[in-house]
Parts: C-alpha cells; sequence; structure tokens
C-alpha cells in the first residue's frame, strides 16, 4: 500500500530570507554539510528538541504541489494562488533540501501548542478567471500540497471531481477546491506528535466555471493527548507503508531468492573446483593426450598482457571502487538511523559528503592498480577515475535542470547552490583525488606474473556467438538481476513512488548476494572464456559484471509503461536519473567483476606455475 494513499485516507482527507547576501548564503549553505562530519547523528531529533508550553507557535511551513502521478514533478505551493501573507520568507534550507526539491514558505496559518481553534478565517480571497483556471488544472491533474509541522510532513490534495453520476443535475463532471481544513494534533506531555489534516465536504467551491469568485479560507484546530513516545513519531509512515500480507510475500520472495541465488553458487562452485582439479591433474601428469584437453594453460604468456585502454580500465576500477565504497557507507548510516522516512535531504546530503570524501579511494585504486603494471602515467588514470562518472552525471543534471526551469519546478537547482556543490569539489575532492592517487602511486607493487609475457599476442579461434561478448552479457546479467527483481521493484516504488523501504537489512541482504552472484558468474565466465584460449579477458569481464546494470535500466523502462507517470517533466526526471543510477551500478559491478576475474586468473596461473 502507498504510504501517501494511507496517510489521506481518502479523498476527502487533507492531509533565509531572500535579502540575504550571497556571499553568506554561499557560506551558509557550505558550512552545513560538514556539521554531519561532525555529529552523526545529526538528522536525528533529539528528545530535549521540539518541546513547546501552552501558547507557544509551533512552525508550520508550506512546501510543494504537485500531480500524485507524478512523485518527482513538484511545484512552490504558491504557484497556486494560495492564500499568501504579506512577506513570503523562505526557510534555509541545507543543501540535501534543496537538491531533494525542498522550498518550505510561511504561511498565514498559526497553530498554538495545546490551544484549539474554530473558525478561523484564514484569508477572504477574490479568485479572478486565470486562478480558477490554475485551480481546476490542478484538480485535474489531482494536484496534492504538502506541509511541514514541527518537521511532520502532511498533504492534502487541492480539490475533487464529482462525475455526471454523482452530480445532482447530471451535468459533469464538476470540479471542487476544497476551503476549509480541519487540523488534529496529536501531543504527549510538551511534544508533537502527529498531526492529521481533513476537509469539509460542505466547505468547497464549485469552480467548473471560469468566472470570479469570492472564496473564504478557513480551518480549525483540535489537540488531543497520546502515549505514544516522541522518538516514535515517525513510525507512522513507516506502518503506513505496508500491509501485514505484502510485507509477508516480499520477506517470502526475498527468502526465495537468497535460497536459489545461494545454491546456484554453491553448485557452480563445486563445479567449477572439480574442472580445475582435473585440469591441474592433466597438467601435472604430463599425459599429452589428456593435455590437449586443457585450453586453458596454454595461454600462460598472453593472459597477463596489459590490455588496451589501461589507463581507462584503472579508471574503471577507481570509480567503482568509490561508489562501492559509497553505497556501503549509505547502508551504515541506514542501519544506525541517520537515513529514515521524510528526513527531509539527508540522503543527498550524505551522498554528496560521502562522494566527496571517498574521492581519496578513487585515486588510491586507480592509482595503485595501473602502477602495477606501468611506471609512468598514473596521472591519467587518476584523471578519468574523477571524470568517468561524475562527468556524464554532471552532464545529464545539467540537461535536466534547463528542462525543470522551463517548467519552474522545484527540482531546479538555484545558482548558488551550484556554485556550492563547485566549490566542494573544487577545494576538498580534488585535493582528496590527487592525494589518493599519490599515495596509491608511491605504495605500489610491481605485479609479478606467473610465466614471462610473449611478445606477439597468440591468435584468437573463432568463438560462437555465445562465447562472445554481448552472449555472455546476457547470461551475467540476466541471472543477477532476476535474483533481485523482487527488491529492485521496492526500490523502484521507494524511489519513483510513494512507498517508503522500512526494511534496509533486506535490501542489504539483497545487496550482497548481487555482488556474490556477479563473483561467481565472472569467476565461471572468465575459466569459460580461457578455455577455448581467448585471452581477451580484462574489459570483457567489466562489461559482463555491468551487464546486471543494462538489465535494470529495462526493467525501469518497463516500470515506468506500468505505472500511471506522464508528462515531458516526470518522463524526462525519471529516465535521466535512472540512466545515472544503473551506470553507477555499471561502473561498480564492472569493478567487482574484474577484481574476481584478475584475483581467479593470478591463482589458477600461480598453481599451474608451482606443479
Amino acid at each position: 500500500m502507498d504510504s501517501l494513499s494511507c496517510l489521506f485516507n481518502s479523498r476527502s482527507c487533507l492531509s533565509s530570507s531572500g535579502s540575504d547576501p550571497l556571499m553568506g548564503r554561499i557560506i551558509s549553505q557550505l558550512v552545513l554539510p560538514f556539521q554531519l562530519l561532525l555529529i552523526v547523528g545529526l538528522s536525528l531529533a533529539s528528545p530535549n528538541d521540539h518541546r513547546y508550553n501552552i501558547g507557544d507557535e509551533v512552525p508550520l511551513f508550506v512546501n510543494k504541489v504537485g500531480p500524485f502521478n507524478n512523485p518527482s514533478e513538484t511545484y512552490q505551493y504558491y504557484d497556486l494562488p494560495f492564500c499568501q501573507p504579506g512577506e513570503l520568507l523562505p526557510e534555509k534550507e541545507s543543501l540535501g533540501e534543496v537538491l531533494n526539491g525542498d522550498r518550505l514558505t510561511n504561511t498565514l496559518y498559526h497553530l498554538k501548542f495545546g490551544v484549539d481553534k474554530d473558525g478561523v478565517v484564514l484569508c477572504h480571497k477574490k479568485l479572478n478567471q486565470n486562478d480558477v483556471s490554475k485551480f481546476r488544472a490542478a484538480i485535474i491533474k489531482d494536484y496534492y500540497y504538502q506541509m511541514y509541522f514541527d518537521d511532520l510532513p502532511f498533504w492534502g490534495f487541492v480539490g475533487k471531481i464529482e462525475d455526471e453520476h454523482w452530480t445532482l443535475d447530471g451535468k459533469g463532471p464538476k470540479y471542487f477546491l476544497f476551503t476549509h481544513v480541519q487540523f488534529d494534533v496529536l501531543y504527549n506531555g510538551n511534544q508533537v506528535i502527529e498531526i492529521h489534516a481533513f476537509s469539509d465536504p460542505s466547505h468547497v467551491v464549485d469552480i467548473t466555471e471560469d468566472i470570479d469568485q469570492d472564496v473564504t479560507f478557513t480551518y480549525n484546530v483540535r489537540w488531543n493527548e497520546t502515549s505514544t513516545l516522541f522518538k516514535n513519531r515517525m513510525e507512522r509512515y513507516s506502518r503506513a507503508s505496508a500491509k501485514p500480507v505484502i510485507h509477508q510475500i516480499h520477506w517470502f520472495s526475498v527468502i526465495n531468492s537468497i535460497v536459489i541465488s545461494v545454491l546456484l553458487m554453491a553448485f557452480f562452485a563445486v563445479s567449477m573446483m572439480q574442472r580445475l582439479k582435473n585440469d591441474l591433474r592433466k597438467w601435472s601428469s604430463g599425459d599429452e593426450e589428456e593435455d590437449k584437453e586443457v585450453g586453458w594453460k596454454y595461454l600462460h604468456g598472453d593472459v597477463f598482457r596489459c590490455p588496451s585502454n589501461m589507463p581507462l580500465l584503472c579508471a574503471v576500477m577507481g570509480a567503482g571502487t568509490q561508489l562501492l565504497t559509497l553505497f556501503s557507507c549509505l547502508f551504515i548510516l541506514a542501519f544506525l538511523g541517520v537515513l529514515y522516512p521524510y528526513n527531509r535531504g539527508t540522503l543527498l546530503i550524505s551522498s554528496v559528503i560521502i562522494y566527496t570524501l571517498t574521492s581519496a579511494v578513487a585515486g588510491y585504486s586507480s592509482a595503485s592498480f595501473y602502477s602495477q603494471f606501468v611506471e609512468t602515467g598514473w596521472e591519467r588514470s587518476v584523471t578519468f577515475s574523477a571524470v568517468l562518472f561524475l562527468g556524464p552525471f554532471l552532464f545529464m543534471q545539467f540537461f535536466l535542470n534547463s528542462v525543470a526551469v522551463s517548467f519552474g519546478a522545484t527540482l531546479s537547482i538555484p545558482f548558488c547552490t551550484i556554485l556550492v556543490i563547485i566549490l566542494i569539489y573544487t577545494l576538498i575532492a580534488i585535493p582528496l583525488l590527487a592525494l589518493g592517487g599519490l599515495i596509491g602511486y608511491r605504495c605500489r607493487s610491481e605485479f609479478q606474473a606467473p610465466s614471462a609475457t610473449k611478445k606477439c599476442a597468440r591468435e584468437i579461434p573463432p568463438l560462437a556467438w555465445y562465447r562472445k561478448t554481448p552472449g555472455q552479457m546476457f547470461l551475467a546479467g540476466l541471472l543477477p538481476c532476476s535474483a533481485i527483481v523482487v527488491e529492485l521493484h521496492q526500490l523502484y516504488a521507494t524511489l519513483w513512488g510513494y512507498k517508503i523501504s522500512t526494511l534496509p537489512g533486506i535490501l542489504f541482504f539483497m545487496f550482497i548476494i548481487l555482488i556474490l552472484l556477479t563473483v561467481t558468474l565472472s569467476i565461471g565466465l572468465t575459466y569459460i572464456q580461457l578455455t577455448v584460449e581467448d585471452h581477451e579477458w580484462w574489459w570483457r569481464s567489466i562489461f559482463r559484471g555491468g551487464s546486471t546494470a543494462v538489465f535494470m535500466f529495462a526493467y525501469s523502462i518497463y516500470f515506468y509503461c506500468k505505472s500511471n507517470m506522464s508528462g515531458v517533466l516526470q518522463t524526462t526526471i525519471f529516465f535521466v536519473y535512472n540512466t545515472c543510477i544503473c551506470y553507477a551500478f555499471f561502473l561498480m559491478l564492472g569493478t567487482i567483476s574484474l577484481r574476481a576475474s584478475f584475483m581467479f586468473t593470478r591463482r589458477i596461473y600461480h598453481a599451474v606455475k608451482s606443479e
């Protein structure tokens, strides 16, 4: 069950000043992200916070509006002609909140702690024909709005539609604008625990026709006590996203995938070990007839030949290792409770900070691996690793930002935020990248091949289609993707719907299964490749491991076609971000596959040498 659907409950259920100097805003946004480095629990509400006395003003901010079926297509709240305060005062936001598309602004609603209110007039507003047209278009597209009350999110629909079957005159459809909100707030002691908002069906305005109308917006407030503790107040949103039956089916599907994957890997490993033992026995026996069957032994002079585009290959390893470190750190933060539902912008700001700090990992990984084979030129591999992922990502973000600006969406990134990101990467990420590369070069260890590499490469015999790169990519990508497809659907439903992923443990287990399957298939397919005397395994191992990302992208297309998302903006957002995510998985899984194949190949040829 979608979380917002549960929280709405029904169609009638509602759920830094601009005058600051430019440099001051830049400095404030630059400093805020790094507070997370000093305090791990920055995003966790402390029991000592959010305490009020009777009559204290509790902060209430309006955030954004957008079509219910297009979760990523959001606009500023006052893009619709709601009641506006005399002066709009945008709330100062962190870098993560800005990247998340949050635009919190003050409102005319005033909710004081413990004070009930009845029939409070928010404003008297004269809607002209253009205003009526905007509201009607929003109702047709099923617009909702989002507000935050004491950091608790809640939502409401702008209005409702009644077709001809429900109208008294039989003429329809008719469009009604909600004009009254009933706030029901639950508190425990001096802290806010929960908030609900409902509309009154008797307080609506018919805006079917384009005519000027005088509208009065009102609201009520009711305060009630609850026994729920403050530390548990966010559990409501988690519970709203999971039905018990669906939850059990999810667990069953995940366990089934894990069991099948473990059995497959065990069978594959046992078969591989038995086959390798037979090969090594034939090699050591000296029997010429049996010796002919061991095809991979003839490649000892070519298998460790430096691949083409060595700097680029090492850059893939550097960027993939950095992304693997990023994902691992995000899982750690999720287990620590730092990342939880509706913690505004924490996931994005954590990703930015971790990616920046792990630039040293990318530099070290690419330089150290490159320096094992070539003494000079490691700087190129480090430079490539810096732009291999970030370059295409920034290009696509620039394209997406241009589209969002043209639509006036909140997803568009302000110039100040762009400048902050550039400063962060220039002043922190690039020096760390260079430092990591230098350490990797200084701490390098020369690779000792089990046998000398021949001057001329051995000719590769003709291969059947299923032994070539496309055929191996299909097999290596299909099996891991089929094992994680259930959790992949849950992930997409979280990213592109209103589902809340409340079980990071399951996601972590499936991530481990994905890595183990990638390693197993990479080793097995590399062995099969060597047995047919094909020694060009370096790049192919990357493509084999990364091929899972191709199937992930294909599934995202299927997910989009089955969803109710539509429109140019939402479609652009969906495919741009999915392309970036799948590209990140391609680099990460390709790196894992390359390392596994390299370790396996070195191990078996060392074993042959020892025999």
